[in-house]
């Protein structure tokens, strides 16, 4: 937030707390009711995976959970009500929560939330997920729903949690060709991610024709992320933004909630990956550098938790990691393909 706002954001709106009534349209009420228990005792034992090494209870946390919800929750509904065309919410994107239990620092998925509070209102809606993990909670509850479209590209379920989000998930019966997925082999860089996406998330759009964009913006991908194996720079984070605001504006005129996701290098990565999705929804090209004061302000923390010196440069700079080999360029795109394919002859058969 404070590199936005160095970079000249002013707009910026305190989450309010989801009712129960509302996190109820998509999570079951006996669950809102065990996470707030554990709010009151979080020393309790584990239950509907809350309490564990994923999820740890802590008191409060159902309020917390509740204002991250109701963060996308607000985005939605302003650009419903013709606030804004674009909203940002850098606190969500908790996409692995399911209707009764809790995942992958998930409580609450306030994503899957903002997707259905936009299909509710009348829209077919797009959920671009770019997370390094697979948005298994996300693509669950809208598994057999014909007007929501789930997109992923994220680390193959075979080296990284949760261990789904194969090519064959293609939607449910009531829905097919309605999940698309694109599992990355571990290693892979700026080259190959874009490939991916540039491929598959514009075609997808052009067939499926959404009018309200939802997208998920995790940037545990990153080269110096400490939990998964990919090698993106900032680069692949800039073109993606931009992508979307373009998909958006093709398709849905405009209206694009977007939300920050996983990210575990909070100081190096997180801030400049979050700053460029803003500046892409504000329509504004990113700066060489980040800010002077920026930097000072935040040196020190970053230094304690061994993420310093903080970046100078927004974007990477090339050469920042080695180039992809051709034949992981190919066979990931080869693999992204055949899924696209599959959900493409799906999506015209129904």
């Amino acid at each position: 937030l404070d590199l936005v706002k160095a970079m000249g954001a002013e707009r910026m709106m305190e989450p309010e707390v989801a009712s129960d009534e509302a996190i109820a349209r998509l999570h079951e009420p006996h669950y809102i009711e065990q996470v707030k228990s554990f709010s009151e005792h979080p020393w309790q034992p584990a239950a509907m995976g809350v309490g564990t090494n994923d999820v740890p209870a802590f008191h409060d946390m159902h309020e917390v959970s509740a204002r991250i919800a109701g963060g996308s929750l607000g985005g939605v509904q302003r650009i419903l009500d013709g606030e804004t065309d674009h909203a940002f919410s850098p606190g969500g994107g908790l996409h692995h929560a399911m209707r009764t239990r809790a995942a992958g620092f998930c409580v609450y998925n306030d994503v899957a939330l903002a997707v259905a509070a936009a299909r509710d209102a009348g829209h077919r809606v797009m959920y671009i997920d770019l997370d390094v993990h697979h948005g298994d909670g996300v693509q669950a509850l809208f598994w057999d729903d014909p007007r929501v479209l789930t997109c992923s590209v994220h680390e193959s379920g075979r080296s990284l949690f949760p261990g789904t989000g194969m090519v064959e998930e293609t939607g449910g019966p009531l829905a097919p060709g309605t999940a698309c997925n694109a599992p990355l082999d571990v290693g892979v860089g700026d080259e190959t991610w874009w490939a991916v996406v540039n491929l598959v998330v514009p075609v997808l759009a052009d067939m499926f024709k959404p009018t309200f964009i939802v997208s998920q913006h995790g940037c545990d991908s990153h080269a110096l992320d400490p939990l998964a194996h990919l090698r993106l720079t900032t680069v692949s984070y800039l073109r993606a933004t931009q992508l979307v605001d373009r998909v958006a504006h093709e398709h849905a005129d405009g209206r694009w909630l977007a939300t920050g996701g996983g990210g575990y290098d909070a100081y190096r990565v997180v801030p400049r990956s979050w700053a460029l999705v803003w500046l892409a929804q504000d329509h504004r090209e990113p700066p060489a550098r980040t800010p002077e004061g920026w930097r000072e302000r935040w040196e020190e923390p970053a230094e304690a938790y061994g993420q310093a010196p903080l970046p100078v440069d927004l974007v990477d700079p090339p050469g920042t990691v080695s180039p992809d080999p051709d034949v992981i360029v190919s066979r990931n795109l080869k693999r992204a393909r055949a899924s696209l394919v599959r959900s493409l002859e799906l999506l015209a058969g129904c």
